[in-house]
């Protein structure tokens, strides 16, 4: 007995559809994706409750204005650069001991201001570097 084998075709793979589901699920995917909006990001600053300071004699104040303009301890100072900056700090710092700079910033100073005085007083060679605040009214 002789039986005939008939000839088989390969199988085609239609990829259309599989196409068509996977442009779906990703117009699915970006429709119901939310994305954040870092740009948008609304935030409170802190306010302190602190005591009232006490006067330190191994403090160097620095202050910056609105328009960003600096006094060291109470002498207006002409920005050039961080160097020239670092160097006022480091004569205002002469004869302290582990002296302190202290940042007393205007609320709509910009960042850069405040930035530039605390790289001064890393090249200065002072570590500490802290900020005044004003005590929040309850």
């Amino acid at each position: 007995m002789r039986f005939a084998r008939t000839p088989k075709e390969d199988p085609e793979i239609n990829l259309i559809p599989m196409i068509d589901v996977l442009l779906v699920i990703i117009i699915f995917l970006m429709l119901t994706t939310t994305y954040s909006r870092y740009a948008e990001l609304k935030i409170n600053l802190p306010s302190a409750d602190a005591e009232k300071k006490l006067e330190r004699s191994n403090e160097i104040n620095v202050v910056i204005s609105a328009n960003g303009q600096y006094l060291l301890q109470r002498k207006p100072v002409q920005f050039r650069n961080v160097a020239a900056l670092a160097e006022e700090l480091r004569r205002a710092g002469a004869g302290m001991k582990e002296a302190i700079v202290v940042v007393n910033a205007d609320n709509n100073a910009n960042y850069q201001s405040v930035i530039r005085v605390m790289d001064a007083a890393r090249q200065a060679g002072f570590g500490q570097v802290v900020f005044a605040v004003e005590q929040s009214t309850k």
